[in-house]
């Protein structure tokens, strides 16, 4: 390993490192306060790295890793969003009883599965991030120990990702049986190289997708995911929601580029099965809901599914348009689902969550900051314009008018629309008549300083998009 290579792992090396020191922290002396502050300078550090390997990418680490600006983006990204959900855990947790400290140790330690997923280039390094990340996961979604819907949504969770695994390393063995090959590029040599389909590689890049599946909700794959998030602390409901989620796209549509799996057109049609079973699904089920979280959990299979929309669309049209498509959908997606979630962490007590939507009820009249933070919120994931959602929400247009996806695009138009009815459903609740309770009286600032400055970027990139944009076509 040369050093050009070492300085390019810094930002996953300082993530390890900052662990081990929260570790090394808890065994001098317990505090909470300490370890959320040696994790956020570390994840502020890990930042400021990426801006000093940005100047030498690309840099291929050993077969297993490239460090290039694709990789860079979606580094960055997640460890943003990990910043702002340990805020978030910070005014949550430090009111409840137990031993929090731990919690900034496990959100570390999923960071460094995403970001090592983001960057993987090799099935070892994409299999061993992907554990890094769910075994953390597991613990974050329990970690309230007192409680019992926590503890059943991390056994669901356990035992549905073990299923996930098992069909992920099957096909990474059929693969590799027919391939000789677990480096991505080789694979896609290997696929070049052959006119006709082989049945085991595409049986094996289908069980590959039927993993990943698990892991982004997506119908059929998806009945975990309400559970999950209702049962989950609000801020860790986001975190699965955002950087969980986001990691496997960023590698699913890696892995699709490098190895030209879009050459398999049988693959690509039940794909579009799934996209709009998840899209039409995702949006009907969340019509039913009265519970926010479960609502947002349904919400999510539907992004999943516009997402995916996008993604088949890369069989059609330029790899890079699709890279850029998906890159800005995912970052309004990670600005609107972690401040809707974190509008729900904030009005939650240390008694019981705040998901049943008549909890909600005169909330404008009660709390209006956090009812309009709200509103802007579930106005983007709606795609209304003036947010950084509706800029998404027409790439999404946009690519499948480009690869001629009418099914699919008709999917997008209804589904849209009933997503709309749902979310307009929770404003017009905030909207009445006052409730005498409240739900909270007290006021966390730095949730309230992550919510105003998601908010800002929520606007800003829905007004004016160029300068991300511009960013974003500089990684495709």
């Amino acid at each position: 390993m040369n050093s050009n290579q070492l300085i390019a792992l810094a930002p996953i090396l300082i993530i390890a490192g900052t662990a081990i020191a929260v570790m090394l922290g808890i065994a001098v002396r317990r505090s909470f306060i300490l370890s959320f502050s040696i994790a956020a300078v570390g994840i502020i550090a890990g930042l400021a790295a990426l801006a000093i390997v940005w100047r030498i990418s690309p840099v291929q680490v050993t077969l297993l890793l490239r460090m290039d600006a694709y990789a860079l983006f979606y580094m960055a990204l997640l460890l943003s969003a990990g910043l702002a959900v340990l805020g978030l855990c910070y005014d949550y947790f430090k009111v409840r009883e137990g031993e929090n400290e731990e919690l900034p140790l496990l959100l570390l330690t999923a960071l460094l599965g995403a970001a090592v997923l983001v960057a993987s280039s090799h099935f070892a390094s994409f299999f061993i991030g992907l554990e890094i990340l769910s075994i953390s996961l597991f613990v974050l979604i329990g970690y309230p120990l007192n409680l019992v819907r926590p503890l059943e949504a991390a056994t669901k969770y356990l035992v549905l990702s073990g299923v996930s695994s098992a069909f992920l390393l099957m096909g990474m063995a059929l693969i590799y049986a027919q391939c000789g090959e677990l480096y991505f590029s080789g694979i896609g040599r290997y696929i070049a190289s052959r006119s006709d389909m082989n049945v085991t590689v595409l049986s094996g890049i289908i069980l590959i997708v039927s993993g990943l599946g698990f892991k982004l909700s997506l119908i059929p794959f998806h009945l975990w995911t309400p559970d999950v998030y209702e049962g989950a602390p609000a801020p860790i409901a986001g975190f699965i929601a955002t950087v969980s989620k986001g990691a496997v796209f960023a590698l699913l549509l890696r892995y699709f580029i490098s190895t030209d799996s879009y050459a398999y057109a049988p693959l690509l049609n039940v794909l579009s099965c799934i996209a709009g079973l998840s899209i039409l699904g995702g949006n009907l089920l969340a019509l039913l809901q009265n519970n926010v979280k479960r609502l947002l959990a349904y919400s999510s299979i539907a992004h999943m599914g516009y997402l995916l929309v996008a993604f088949i669309a890369g069989g059609r049209v330029p790899s890079g348009w699709v890279v850029e498509s998906v890159s800005f959908y995912l970052l309004a997606y990670f600005i609107t689902t972690i401040g809707a979630f974190g509008v729900v962490s904030v009005l939650s007590t240390p008694q019981t969550e705040a998901d049943e939507l008549s909890e909600y009820r005169g909330l404008f009249w009660r709390r209006p900051w956090l009812a309009a933070v709200f509103t802007l919120m579930l106005l983007s994931l709606a795609g209304i314009p003036l947010t950084a959602g509706f800029i998404g929400k027409f790439y999404i247009f946009t690519d499948a008018a480009d690869g001629r996806l009418w099914g699919l695009l008709a999917a997008i138009i209804v589904g849209s629309g009933l997503g709309l009815y749902y979310y307009l459903r929770i404003i017009v609740v905030m909207s009445m008549d006052i409730k005498i309770t409240e739900i909270k009286p007290a006021y966390d600032w730095v949730s309230t300083t992550l919510l105003a400055v998601l908010t800002i970027a929520l606007i800003w990139f829905g007004v004016y998009p160029n300068l991300l944009v511009d960013v974003i076509q500089s990684i495709s």
